[in-house]
């Protein structure tokens, strides 16, 4: 089982980063992709920035 190669048109995919979307409450949608084991406050800083709001301001 170990020898299979992948079937054809299965797409094998990375599992070090995995895609989020964050949904504000205006119905904005911001799409990030970080590394498995990255904390939530790398997340949440980016998120604030690309919004241009406070880390105060937001809830996650």
């Amino acid at each position: 089982m170990a020898d299979e190669k992948p079937k054809e048109g299965v797409k094998t995919e990375n599992n070090d980063h995995i895609n989020l979307k964050v949904a504000g409450q205006d119905g904005s949608v911001v799409q990030f992709k970080i590394k498995r084991h990255a904390p939530l406050s790398n997340l949440m800083k980016a998120y604030c920035e690309r919004q241009g709001l406070s880390m105060r301001q937001i809830r996650f």
